[in-house]
């Protein structure tokens, strides 16, 4: 089984001795649904049979299960509204919620996502700079081959959405309208767009019909002309990941770079163990041989075991082999290697989890991290997602640290913050050039510190930290759920 960080089977903690607190043991009600599903081992239970496998449950594995605030049942109608109350209320050093990572998303939409990256949508993604009146969305990226890819581009501002004023439009059936054309649910939906092209003075309209979405999870891998600096463009850590990161270390050592750009600013996270091959295949055999990639710590009633797999706690090594997550990569095949001393890393408020310990392992091997771009989300924090009649839950179960034990960034990497945050350059997310291009902002500004050690000017728009963690709001750490506009 294995673990996320953005975060298949079910295991339940009640196999490796039960929560110890007088609850009875989750699996006394696993499976008991209100609703059961065919061809599962669903059995006919009620709706408080799933509330109290919850409870249960996060009381046996919940991080900071002594901090979860007694609720009463009663009052939710629903498991997902039960499910929101059992996390802790409390706040970080800087007043941000302890743990904002608390979610659901329906199992079978778990399985496709996390497997195979495959979603309803139009190959285009989407930022929300401003989620409320006046709203602001531009096209981040696209995938290869797609309807999107084929009519939007990189920076193109979308005006209306099936006629609906998106800058402009209040009311709930307008906002529903806007999220339902820019986030379709099913696959044969066609929504009509009016947008705003890079440069262009007169919007165009664009009709697109939701189809069923392979992501390519990383892109445009490249030697920037003139130099010896790769550039790769990976967005999440899932399974068909492994191969195509593989592809791309073996093109950017084949032509010849000694310095990497890793652009991770959509990046929110995914298999561990995609992020354990990355950072080796960064750093080589040399800096990571018997090295510590992440030690994972549970909360008091599991000191030296993995309370879901029941393995012993040890730490987990940079991955010089493949796990053989993607079928197309042979399990325990030697990974290609970089050998690079420094890396830069372009970054957001949604690079985050898997993402986040690329950079602190890396940092904790002496790999000189530098950061362009904004704060990282803040998530040191991991789980094993848990299937619960037809739900599968995430709930914070425990914290990685680096080789040097250090993992105490809940509050995001900071480029440049000083302290235990990484060098680097604050810098706004540049839709007026596309992804790749050494003129775009973040780029540019990894291409001037490699070559002087300092950053570049300011752009001209002020680089508040709500600016820099606003950058692409649709990208959150919680599989994506959140990609929303508001009223």
């Amino acid at each position: 089984m294995r673990s996320f960080r953005i975060a298949l089977v079910s295991l339940l903690a009640a196999a490796c001795g039960g929560n110890g607190s007088g609850l009875p043991p989750s699996s006394d009600f696993a499976n008991l649904c209100a609703t059961p599903r065919a061809g599962t081992d669903d059995k006919k239970g009620s709706l408080d049979d799933e509330k109290k496998f919850l409870r249960s449950w996060t009381d046996e594995l919940y991080l900071w299960y002594r901090e979860v605030p007694a609720v009463d049942p009663a009052a939710s109608p629903t498991v997902e509204d039960y499910f929101s109350k059992l996390k802790t209320p409390a706040k970080t050093a800087t007043n941000n919620p302890k743990d904002r990572f608390h979610f659901i998303i329906p199992t079978a939409v778990w399985l496709q996502e996390s497997g195979s990256g495959v979603t309803a949508g139009y190959g285009a993604t989407f930022a929300i700079l401003a989620p409320t009146v006046p709203r602001k969305a531009v096209v981040a990226f696209t995938e290869p081959g797609t309807e999107g890819a084929g009519k939007l581009a990189r920076g193109a501002q979308i005006l209306k959405v099936d006629g609906v004023d998106l800058v402009n439009a209040t009311g709930q059936a307008n906002v529903d309208i806007l999220n339902g054309g820019l986030f379709p649910s099913a696959v044969g939906q066609a929504h009509t767009f009016e947008v705003l092209d890079l440069g262009a003075s007169a919007s165009r309209t664009v009709t697109m019909t939701s189809a069923s979405i392979t992501e390519t999870p990383v892109q445009n891998a490249h030697v920037i002309p003139n130099t010896h600096t790769g550039y790769i463009l990976f967005n999440s850590h899932i399974a068909t990941a492994e191969s195509e990161l593989i592809n791309a270390i073996n093109t950017l050592k084949a032509n010849g770079a000694t310095d990497l750009v890793l652009d991770m600013r959509y990046n929110g996270g995914g298999f561990l163990d995609i992020a354990s091959e990355l950072a080796f295949m960064i750093a080589g055999p040399a800096r990571t041989s018997g090295k510590t990639f992440e030690k994972l710590a549970f909360n008091d009633k599991y000191p030296t075991r993995d309370p879901v797999t029941g393995q012993p706690l040890t730490p987990t090594p940079f991955e010089g082999t493949a796990s053989g997550l993607d079928p197309a990569t042979p399990r325990g095949a030697a990974l290609p290697h970089l050998d690079l001393p420094r890396l830069f890393v372009l970054t957001s408020g949604s690079t985050c989890s898997a993402s986040e310990s690329v950079i602190n392992s890396l940092m904790g091997v002496d790999v000189q991290v530098i950061l362009i771009g904004g704060t990282t989300c803040g998530k040191p924090y991991g789980f094993y997602p848990q299937d619960n009649c037809g739900n599968t839950y995430f709930s914070i179960e425990f914290q990685g640290v680096n080789a040097k034990g250090f993992g105490d960034y809940a509050d995001g990497f900071i480029p440049g913050g000083g302290g235990s945050n990484p060098a680097g350059c604050r810098m706004a997310d540049d839709f007026g050039h596309q992804l790749g291009d050494p003129a775009e902002a973040q780029l540019a500004g990894a291409l001037a510190f490699a070559a002087s050690g300092t950053c570049p000017a300011p752009a001209a728009a002020a680089l508040t930290e709500a600016g820099l963690r606003g950058n692409g709001q649709l990208f959150q750490p919680e599989w994506r759920m959140n990609r929303i506009v508001r009223r």
